[in-house]
């Protein structure tokens, strides 16, 4: 035991040596999981209506109604302000459209609407609806009112102008809390799934953390191809150390500073991202662990084929990075045909990212990441006897 320990001692030595190593350990992985899970944005809530600017020109009944009506748009967000001050703010481009109630604007009245538009702006259009739509609701009520006067008118004349007008206010409430009570003429269904919704945050946050803690276990070929050609390896072999404790010393050591690397993110994903890792630490643990054991053991297996220390280096990187992206840890694999998602089950990254998915975003126990956590372990265990049957030390 000893001499595993001193064997994962000394290459995590061999690893840090360079400063620039905390670079690829600490900095970047944090940065990469923060921008990719919309980390600027994730906190702020929101407002994705159009913006639309109102002047109300008329400050009557009827342009009341027009901006009430507004404020209850789910597609624009009405904003009254000065004529003045709403042209300077549509002239510099600060909303797509701008809407002129004018004077004399009431019910009975001729006036029209002004609305302006920015030039081959889509928004502009979708204002341009919501505004038509709320008319035609506003305008509906009014026509009913219009009418319900001249039937009363036609059976028997108003006494007065006032007599008329009362009549007509009325007739207007009526009307208006009758559209506003009407059934719904579309029902919507939504589809549900067993699972809480889909979250970039938390793809980001697991695939990031298999992304940058592979690459670098995979980089355990290339701790054997340097100590080969420093003949260091010879000599320790020359010692009474057998292949199989060299090889689980190596793998012990990049296994624990994977895992101090893992813990970073996890932490990272939760008090900066509001992630809910720790919700099951049992079965966190589990996936880490045999997560970190398949991917170092498929390092020592590298390690056993790669000539020099570059060639380490480059196949580390381009593997590493193949598997992230084939494992759906950039892109959930749903996005990929179904071939594909069948032949990416021989990708240890793609049970990791499973697994660690369910934990995150599913909710799952220990229980539920048993078979995510079997598999790893089986890749661990096929890579590790390649690795000690194939081992040379020149």
């Amino acid at each position: 035991m000893n001499k595993i320990f001193a064997i994962a001692w000394k290459d995590a030595l061999i690893r840090f040596s360079s400063r620039s190593e905390l670079l690829f350990f600490v900095i970047l992985p944090l940065a990469f999981t923060f921008i990719v899970g919309g980390g600027f944005s994730r906190e702020q809530e929101t407002d994705n209506r159009v913006r639309l600017l109102v002047v109300d020109n008329a400050n009557t009944t009827l342009s009341a109604e027009v901006l009430d009506a507004l404020s209850k748009s789910q597609t624009v967000h009405a904003e009254v302000m000065r004529l003045a001050e709403a042209e300077a703010e549509f002239a510099d481009d600060g909303a797509p459209a701008l809407l002129i109630i004018p004077a004399g604007f009431e019910a009975g009245g001729g006036t029209e609407l002004e609305l302006l538009q920015a030039l081959n702006n889509l928004n502009a259009q979708v204002a341009e609806r919501a505004v038509l739509a709320v008319i035609s609701r506003v305008g509906s009520a009014l026509s009913v009112a219009n009418n319900s006067v001249a039937e009363a008118e036609r059976l028997q004349p108003f006494a007065s102008d006032a007599d008329r007008a009362a009549y007509f206010n009325a007739g207007l409430e009526q009307a208006q809390a009758l559209f506003e009570s009407a059934p719904e003429r579309v029902t919507v269904t939504e589809a549900t799934s067993a699972g809480q919704p889909y979250d970039p945050a938390a793809q980001a946050s697991a695939g990031q953390l298999i992304t940058w803690v592979f690459i670098p276990l995979l980089g355990i070929s290339g701790l054997f191809a340097y100590e080969r050609a420093q003949g260091t390896l010879r000599r320790l072999l020359t010692t009474p150390t057998q292949k199989a404790t060299y090889l689980l010393g190596t793998i012990l050591g990049q296994l624990v500073t994977a895992l101090a690397q893992m813990a970073l993110l996890v932490i990272f994903g939760i008090y900066a991202m509001g992630l809910n890792w720790g919700q099951s630490p049992l079965a966190l643990g589990l996936m880490l662990v045999t997560f970190g054991l398949a991917a170092s053991a498929l390092g020592t297996t590298l390690g056993t084929f790669i000539k020099s220390e570059g060639q380490a280096s480059g196949l580390s990187v381009m593997l590493g990075m193949s598997f992230a992206l084939m494992g759906g840890c950039w892109y959930p694999l749903e996005l990929f045909p179904q071939a594909v998602r069948m032949v990416v089950q021989i990708l240890p990254t793609t049970w990791a990212m499973q697994g660690l998915m369910d934990i995150v975003l599913r909710g799952q126990d220990a229980a539920g990441i048993l078979l995510e956590a079997a598999v790893l372990t089986g890749f661990a265990a096929v890579f590790f006897a390649v690795g000690v049957w194939r081992f040379r030390y020149e």
